[in-house]
């Protein structure tokens, strides 16, 4: 059946049903003698029991014997009408053809029906069915705008016939002594709302309609019949089909419901504002949208219209997948890469033509050249930067998604080539066009492509890029060297008024000397940029990019073999037990805590794709390895059993407790066994074992240039077991022979002359060096009880001294660098002196440590170091490295 709905006991036959669908007009309902059946059913929905009330309303009081008969004859089964009837019947509807109803006429009766059904209720006061049937109207209207067709004059009838409807309603509400129930007095007045909003909405239309209703329906009658072609009588259109029309050389798009558009080179601008009309509503069809836009893009013939046209297809490619936690399908992110290079390699080959983000106002429906413009230059509203931040951020979102152990992964790697050029390309396009704001961009987009990656990988996208037909000014080829290039970008970025971009600038630009093993530059860099005092302010992509920075650096010093500075540039990411998370390379759970959807969302959002990861178990071995070197001569130096509680690196000091509480040790299998039972190895004198230990571990083959680092972890491992052995047997010494020193431990007689130099210069060991003899002298230092007990009241009163410190920050709210009073101003003496207190404190247990690890995920923000502002940058890394400097 149709969408009209019959009761069970009403069913009259095929033809007469098809005959009743297809009248026009509301004609009286005539019963047939011959059969005896009910007179045939109205157009509009009925409800149980209506063919009472229609009989009641259509006929006499003495047909109702006749309206009660027929139900009960149709009830039986039996056919009304004899054969030779049904066969005149049938071949009737032979001749005339059946009439198919366009999706237009059914939305229009669907509307009537609803209204009838309003009608009923309004018969029986009740509110409540007409506020739900108008809710069902308004989404019917809504979805009349939808599919672009103008507002019937039946809705309008019905907000007139509602408005007064309601006046009465309200006023017999209030003189009437039995008031009417709660749910429909609060449905009245909702419906009074709903009205007074709908008839404000269409003031308009209602006013065409109040003063000429005629005129007005005429009106929609001409629209309707422009706009929809003839109802074919057999075959139907199949949806989304597109009919060439021969006779004027253009496009008929027929959408859902038969509903044709046609698309010609005239009108390709009605066609273009109608799709971005319907652009973001509920019900279009975005597939059909796109399929629009490339027939457009066929039609068009002038630059404009292509401009146009290109900028309305991007936009509406994106628009397709609009989740945001799922990735744009790689087929129309290539077509929308294609298109972006089209309308790129348009607006750079067409100076006259310019796309820019804010433009003063313009006809959208009228053809526009540079002779029509004041200055002969046609400024367009779009924005190319904004596709090329879409570009990238879908290509880093499907490699998020992507499973990076499989073909697919690194197939999907490949289009970053292309993407890399369209980049360029639009640089070159800003360049030429002088626009700041969108070349910083796109350069920080560029910068972020190639700072992080091996000279190799960018030598390979800087040649599919100085490819292409639009030339830009800063090139691998002009530049020289990688560091040339990346110097260049990061340069131009300084100089421009964006401080995100500057910082971002800035890590990367430490980042890629860090990868190089210019240590010495990226430590520089990094203090006199003070990021470290501000990085808290930055938003978490660049608290992630800063933390990243942080960590290459320290693999680069150990990677130099300045093992003290490696160690305590990734002292503070390991304490937090969270590197996966600081990093952007997976969610920590934490026992406690429970993330929200929301929050989780967010996390996978940030994480970084699997080819920008750096090795979390490389970056353990180094750290631990670093902790090891430093920690074990240190424990060795130390007598008292709570100077030996306080440990420099407390991740490494764990582990080694652990360990040493096991009672059985099996071989090494992981990397941490390996570092530990070397740990033991180096304790006891063995460091031929503990290098053994060391170099076996599997996971140096991943890091560049891992011969020349086990080479340098050997002779570390050998200067680090020498200093553990003469803290360990100094007492038991009078004198020492520095040649049988070199020969236990395989170093020229010059190393070990220097690290002892270096032991006694530093009041490390209590000795001095005979050279014309070539050995130690050991001098006996007994410290007298009262000499333990300064010593001990001198570390608490420190530590104190430490804690009012932290107390005075924390209520003033003050959390300045290194050395800043609670005034705001820079107390540099008073820094001098607090550094001067802890000078033996920082030279015995190897300074203070830390750079602070910032990482805000809506929730916290890590900030490493335990101790004070002793574990500021400033003072921990640039201090110690100032001590190594004046000891060399």
């Amino acid at each position: 059946m149709s969408r009209f709905f019959r009761q069970a006991d009403d069913s009259d036959s095929d033809s007469d049903e098809s005959e009743e669908l297809m009248s026009s007009g509301d004609e009286a309902p005539q019963a047939k003698p011959t059969t005896g059946a009910k007179p045939a059913m109205s157009r509009f929905l009925r409800t149980a029991g209506s063919d009472s009330d229609s009989s009641d309303s259509d006929s006499d009081s003495e047909d109702s014997d006749s309206d009660s008969v027929a139900p009960k004859t149709k009830k039986t089964g039996l056919p009304l009408r004899s054969d030779s009837e049904d066969s005149e019947t049938e071949e009737e509807e032979d001749r005339q053809g059946i009439r198919i109803m366009s999706a237009q006429e059914k939305r229009l009766a669907e509307m009537e029906g609803t209204g009838k059904a309003m009608e009923n209720a309004l018969k029986i006061n009740d509110w409540v069915s007409i506020s739900n049937e108008f809710d069902k109207l308004a989404r019917m209207i809504q979805r009349q705008h939808n599919v672009s067709e103008p507002i019937p004059p039946f809705y309008i009838k019905t907000l007139l016939s509602l408005e007064s409807s309601l006046t009465g309603a309200i006023a017999k509400e209030k003189e009437a002594k039995k008031k009417m129930n709660a749910t429909n007095a609060k449905a009245l007045n909702s419906m009074k709302q709903k009205v007074r909003k709908a008839i404000k909405e269409y003031e308009q239309d209602i006013a065409k309609y109040q003063a000429d209703p005629e005129g007005f329906e005429r009106e929609y009658t001409s629209l309707i019949t422009r706009e929809t072609p003839p109802a074919p009588s057999v075959s139907r259109a199949a949806p989304g089909a597109v009919v060439n029309e021969n006779a004027d050389d253009g496009f008929r798009s027929v959408g859902r419901g038969g509903r044709t558009m046609l698309l010609t080179t005239e009108g390709i601008f009605k066609s273009l504002h109608a799709v971005q009309e319907a652009r973001g509503k509920k019900n279009t069809d975005r597939g059909e949208q796109i399929r629009i836009l490339e027939k457009l893009l066929e039609l068009a013939v002038t630059t404009y219209q292509r401009i146009r046209v290109l900028l309305a297809l991007v936009s509406s490619r994106f628009d397709y997948n609009s989740s945001a936690s799922s990735h744009m399908p790689t087929e129309l992110w290539i077509s929308a890469q294609n298109e972006v290079d089209q309308l790129v390699a348009i607006v750079a080959s067409n100076h006259v033509y310019i796309v820019q983000e804010i433009t003063e106002d313009y006809d959208d429906l009228v053809e526009r050249s540079p002779v029509t413009e004041k200055d002969g230059i046609v400024r367009i509203r779009g924005s190319i930067i904004s596709f090329i931040d879409r570009l990238d951020d879908e290509f880093t979102r499907s490699l998020q998604n992507i499973d990076p152990h499989g073909t697919e992964y690194v197939e999907r790697l490949k289009d970053e080539k292309t993407l890399y050029s369209t980049i360029c390309r639009a640089q070159a396009f800003y360049e030429q066009t002088k626009q700041d704001d969108p070349l910083s961009r796109v350069i920080m987009r560029r910068l972020e492509h190639i700072y992080s990656k091996p000279d190799a990988v960018v030598q390979a996208l800087e040649s599919s890029a100085e490819s292409a037909d639009i030339k830009h000014d800063i090139t691998l080829t002009s530049k020289g060297s990688t560091s040339g290039l990346i110097h260049s970008l990061c340069v131009y970025l300084y100089k421009s008024g964006n401080s995100l971009h500057r910082t971002r600038a800035m890590l990367s630009h430490i980042y890629h000397y860090a990868l190089l093993n210019d240590f010495h530059t990226a430590r520089d860099m990094l203090l006199m940029s003070h990021l470290q005092e501000s990085i808290h302010s930055a938003d978490v992509a660049t608290q992630i990019l800063y933390n990243r920075t942080v960590v290459q650096l320290g693999l680069c010093a150990f990677r130099s073999g300045l093992i003290k500075e490696a160690q305590a540039t990734l002292q503070d990411i390991f304490t937090t037990q969270r590197v996966k998370e600081l990093l952007a390379q997976g969610v920590h759970q934490q026992r406690y805590q429970v993330l929200t959807p929301e929050q989780e969302k967010a996390e996978k959002q940030r994480q970084l794709p699997f080819h920008m990861h750096i090795n979390t178990e490389l970056l353990e071995a180094a750290f631990l390895v670093s902790s090891m070197l430093v920690e074990i001569p240190l424990l060795a130096s130390i007598d008292s059993e709570e100077l030996k509680r306080k440990a420099i690196s407390k991740p490494f000091r764990r582990l080694l407790d652990f360990a040493d509480r096991q009672v059985f040790t099996g071989p090494p299998e992981s990397t941490r066994d390996h570092i530990m039972q070397a740990s033991k190895a180096l304790q006891d004198g063995e460091w031929e074992k503990c290098r053994d230990l060391i170099q076996s571990i599997k996971i140096w083959s991943l890091m560049p240039e891992a011969a020349s680092v086990k080479e340098m972890l050997a002779k570390r491992i050998q200067e680090q077991g020498l200093r553990t052995y003469l803290f360990t047997y100094a007492p038991h010494y009078n004198t020492l022979s520095l040649s049988l020193l070199a020969q236990t431990f395989s170093l020229p007689l010059r190393s070990v002359t220097s690290i002892v130099s270096k032991m006694i210069w530093s009041e490390e060991l209590a000795a001095s060096l005979d050279q014309a003899g070539g050995c130690i002298a050991f001098h006996r230092m007994e410290i007298t009880r009262q000499q333990q007990l300064a010593l001990i009241i001198a570390e608490k009163v420190n530590a104190m001294a430490e804690q009012n410190e932290k107390a005075l920050d924390a209520k003033l709210g003050t959390s300045g660098g290194w050395g800043d009073r609670g005034d705001g101003k820079t107390g540099e003496k008073r820094g001098e002196q607090v550094q001067e207190r802890r000078g033996r404190g920082d030279r015995t247990r190897g300074g203070s440590r830390g750079i602070f690890i910032f990482y805000c995920a809506d929730r916290m923000r890590i900030a490493g170091g335990a101790r004070g502002r002793g574990a500021r940058f400033a003072q921990g890394l640039g201090n110690q490295m100032g001590h190594t400097s004046q000891r060399a």
